[in-house]
């Protein structure tokens, strides 16, 4: 029972480190530009961090079941699995680059896992999904921004930049 409430010590400062560390890359942009106050953007973070986690539970069942097997897994696995994503996101934080708590929860996990029980320890199909969405969700991002913002230049092309500035403010 020790152990279980060190782990969930643990996970609840996992989670505060996840607030400060992805909302504050989530919402330096608007308030930086001044679109939102700084009030503003916590808020909009919060709500939309709320909703969220209220869509389901298939990225936690993904996580839980289908990175490393299952029967790896310990509260020792767990504890270093978040140990390892807290250094890594005070890490990142404290030099300011943008990363992801749950690409650094992954890590994490996958790290563990192969300490405690080596390579086999990793669900393959599971990895290499995860690992897939990590690197063309990025991609996919780009292409879609890029093909947003040239269809929305060519349709404002001829407003001036004062104008659209307001408009999308």
């Amino acid at each position: 029972m020790f152990i279980f409430l060190i782990v969930l010590i643990v996970a609840l400062a996992f989670e505060y480190i996840n607030g400060f560390h992805d909302a504050a890359n989530a919402i330096a942009t608007v308030v930086s530009t001044k679109v939102l106050t700084p009030r503003q953007a916590i808020l909009l973070a919060a709500v939309f961090n709320l909703l969220g986690a209220l869509m389901g539970t298939a990225v936690a069942t993904t996580v839980g079941k289908g990175l490393v097997d299952p029967h790896i897994v310990t509260m020792l696995t767990v504890f270093c699995a978040l140990l390892g994503a807290i250094i890594w996101n005070l890490f990142t934080w404290w030099l300011g680059l943008p990363s992801s708590s749950s690409h650094a929860l992954i890590g994490g996990l996958a790290g563990a896992g192969i300490a405690k029980g080596g390579l086999a320890a990793i669900v393959t199909d599971g990895f290499v999904k995860t690992s897939a969405a990590i690197v063309l969700s990025p991609a996919a991002g780009f292409v879609l921004a890029l093909a947003i913002v040239l269809g929305t230049s060519w349709l404002l092309r001829r407003r001036a930049p004062f104008a659209v500035d307001r408009l999308f403010r």
